[in-house]
């Protein structure tokens, strides 16, 4: 009699084998474990690949509803000359309406995310939406410059109060995508290039007394806000709301957070800059009329479409920090060579510039938020507002600058400004993305995730041959029968 079965029946599992995993190649279960390794360390260039799958619906809401607040953002500037017009404001007066506007909404906004850090405050979206268009929509109302002022700076302190908390929404609803934050930050840009189409649309056609109609956007924003929220705080299959998953409290780095700031303000400086006087320094510079200076700032405009999406996408690949590292070492001879180049070339290094200052606008918001993980309300309000508003304070001082000698001389110095933002960031390091922790701790034991079933299948044996098989079946049955 034969000691050892048929291979065919040695190759039958008992009941305390292991079931069967498919057969995976080597390169396979390497990836799967790289995927595993990437979401439970460092962030860099695999972005949360442990988290879950971005929120579309409530991230295309949230989008939306960002383009409309941010249509206040622009709508005040867009006023300006219709205030001038019809009113005969000095020039003066006139700055102090958008100051009032953008000023207090930058400085309150850090306020707001000191508040949404203590106690979340999703109710603001909606509210904060009706209160920036109010604002605006009572501006045309009256004659008086003092209620101008008031209602004005109530739209700014609503555009304020939105901003930190719903980034910290969208971060939720992201679930650490680079890639959908930048969608998010695109819908304010947009929302912004569009304010002076929709201003013009109002006001021209029926003065400043049409400005009731401004409240439009909002109403919608409010609407979309409420949707969002509903989306976002809807329970998910483990029983839980995307909100209530909830952050773990890191440690907050504020040297870090703090030299990532300052080069948001060099950033800052060069886009308001370019944007208050490109148009008039292309017309000089390739000999162009009013055509000339508009498509230069509708090129800079355009790579807030391009550019922010596409930082979600690099950044997802290579890493947040090495990918505004890049963006602000190309932005210096970009901008050398809108200062120093003429021509049509011009154009071309417009569009440079605008993808090197665009790129990183995301990845700022969720950078700070990572290196100051206890107060990201705070860092949201920092990177949105506060940073923001010093280029609108140096925009004057380009202004005098350029009376004084030449545009092309008030202009030079924008050149050594993203060099000095690359040297801030130089030593940054990419902080630890807190969804991937989440994911690990609220995922069910029972939910195991592929990468981790590709991490075990690394360690299992190769399938022993049938002899040896056989050889170790009797051991088995055994334990089988005698075990617990």
């Amino acid at each position: 009699m034969p000691t050892t079965p048929p291979p065919d029946r040695a190759a039958l599992p008992t009941r305390s084998d292991p079931p069967q995993r498919p057969h995976q190649s080597h390169q396979s279960r390497r990836s799967g474990t790289s995927g595993a390794s990437g979401a439970s360390g460092a962030s860099g260039a695999s972005g949360a690949s442990g988290a879950p799958r971005p929120s579309g619906r409530p991230l295309l809401l949230l989008a939306l509803g960002h383009a409309c607040v941010d249509v206040y953002q622009g709508a005040v500037a867009a006023l300006v000359p219709f205030f001038l017009a019809e009113r005969a404001y000095t020039y003066a007066a006139a700055s102090g309406i958008v100051l009032a506007a953008s000023l207090l909404s930058s400085v309150a906004q850090p306020l707001f995310g000191a508040l949404t850090d203590r106690w979340p405050m999703p109710w603001l979206l909606p509210v904060s939406t009706l209160a920036g268009g109010v604002g605006v929509a009572l501006s045309g109302v009256s004659g008086s410059y003092a209620l101008t002022l008031a209602v004005v700076a109530v739209s700014g302190i609503g555009v304020a109060a939105y901003h930190p908390e719903s980034a910290r929404m969208a971060r939720v609803a992201s679930r650490g995508s680079h890639t959908a934050m930048g969608w998010f930050s695109l819908g304010g840009n947009l929302g912004f290039a569009t304010a002076p189409l929709a201003v013009s649309a109002v006001v021209a056609t029926g003065g400043l007394h049409a400005s009731p109609l401004l409240i439009v956007p909002a109403l919608v924003g409010a609407a979309l806000c409420v949707a969002a929220l509903r989306s976002v705080n809807a329970p998910t299959p483990t029983g839980r709301s995307a909100s209530a998953a909830g952050r773990p409290a890191g440690k907050d780095d504020w040297p870090a957070f703090l030299r990532m700031s300052g080069a948001i303000v060099c950033r800052s400086i060069v886009f308001v800059g370019l944007s208050a006087f490109i148009s008039l320094y292309a017309r000089q510079r390739t000999g162009g009329g009013e055509v000339a200076g508009t498509a230069a700032l509708f090129v800079l405009y355009l790579g807030g479409a391009i550019g922010t999406v596409a930082g979600g996408r690099l950044a997802t690949r290579y890493g947040r920090v090495q990918v505004v590292r890049w963006s602000y070492a190309l932005t210096v001879p970009a901008v050398a060579g809108i200062v120093l180049v003429p021509g049509p070339l011009l154009y071309l290094f417009v569009a440079l510039t605008s993808a090197g200052l665009y790129v990183p606008f995301s990845l700022h918001v969720t950078l700070g938020q990572d290196y100051l993980p206890r107060r990201v309300g705070t860092a949201s309000g920092v990177t949105l507002g506060l940073t923001v508003s010093v280029g609108g304070i140096a925009s004057p001082l380009i202004g005098a600058a350029a009376d004084a000698t030449s545009l092309q001389t008030a202009l030079a110095p924008l050149i050594a400004l993203p060099a000095l933002g690359w040297l801030l960031l130089r030593t940054l390091h990419e902080p630890a993305m807190p969804e991937a922790a989440v994911s690990a701790v609220a995922t069910p034991a029972a939910d195991v995730p592929e990468a981790a079933a590709s991490e075990a299948a690394v360690s299992e044996p190769a399938a022993p041959d049938p002899a040896t098989a056989a050889a170790r079946t009797p051991h088995r049955d055994i334990a089988r029968t005698t075990g617990p």
